[in-house]
C-alpha cells in the first residue's frame, strides 16, 4: 500500500447506520489476522440520524496511542447525504495525501471527485453501498458494503478474516447476507487513483 504499518481509518456516517459495527468488525478481523488494532467512537449528543464518527488504528506491534486519529491514511463516508460541498472540510480533515477516501455514492469516483473537489493526491473510491446492502442483506445498513471498498482499495486484510469478523458479529443467516454484500462490492467498487503519486 505504500505506507507504514500503522493504518489509521476514520469512520463517517450516521447513527442507527452501523459506523461503529463495521469499525468493531474491521478490528476484529485485524486481530484474527495477528495483528493489532483499535476500534473506538465519537458520539455527540444526536438521537439516530445524526451525524457519528468511528475510528480505527491497525499495526503489526501494539498500538500505545488511545488518543483520537486526525490524520488518517483512509476516511470511509457510509452516509450519502455527507457528501456535499459544505461536509466536506470535515470528511478531508487531516486526510494524508495519497491516501484513501472510500464513499457509498452512485457516483462515479471522478464525478464525485469532481462535484467535491476532491485533492488530486487523493485515491477515490466509489460503490452504491445502500443499493448493495439493500439486495442483499435487505435493510439499509452499508457498514459491510464499504468493508468491501476498503479490501477492493487497499488489500488491508485477506477476505476470509473479515468473514470471521463479520459472522462474529451477525451469526448465521444475517451474517452470510453481509458476507454476500462485502464480496459483492470488492467487485463492484471503482476508483480514480491519484493525479500525483505521493509516498506516506
Amino acid at each position: 500500500m505504500g505506507w507504514s504499518p500503522l493504518i489509521e481509518i476514520r469512520w463517517h456516517g450516521r447513527g442507527g447506520q452501523g459506523v461503529w459495527s463495521g469499525s468493531a468488525v474491521l478490528a476484529y478481523s485485524a486481530i484474527k489476522a495477528g495483528k493489532y488494532a483499535q476500534s473506538f467512537p465519537q458520539f455527540g449528543p444526536e438521537r439516530i440520524g445524526g451525524p457519528v464518527t468511528a475510528f480505527n488504528r491497525i499495526d503489526d506491534k501494539p498500538i500505545v496511542d488511545r488518543g483520537p486519529i486526525y490524520e488518517p491514511d483512509i476516511v470511509i463516508v457510509i452516509d450519502p447525504s455527507l457528501l456535499k460541498q459544505r461536509y466536506v472540510p470535515q470528511l478531508l480533515s487531516g486526510l494524508k495525501k495519497g491516501g484513501y477516501f472510500l464513499a457509498n455514492s452512485e457516483k462515479s469516483p471522478s464525478e464525485l471527485r469532481e462535484e467535491l473537489k476532491l485533492p488530486e493526491e487523493v485515491h477515490v473510491w466509489t460503490v452504491d453501498a445502500t443499493t448493495i446492502a439493500l439486495e442483499e442483506i435487505g435493510r439499509a445498513s452499508p457498514n459491510t458494503t464499504m468493508l468491501g471498498v476498503l479490501l477492493a482499495a487497499t488489500n488491508l486484510l485477506p477476505v476470509e478474516y473479515l468473514e470471521q469478523g463479520i459472522l462474529w458479529r451477525w451469526p448465521g443467516t444475517v451474517g452470510e447476507r453481509n458476507i454476500n454484500a462485502l464480496k459483492r462490492a470488492m467487485r463492484e467498487a471503482r476508483s480514480d487513483p491519484a493525479k500525483e503519486v505521493v509516498s506516506v
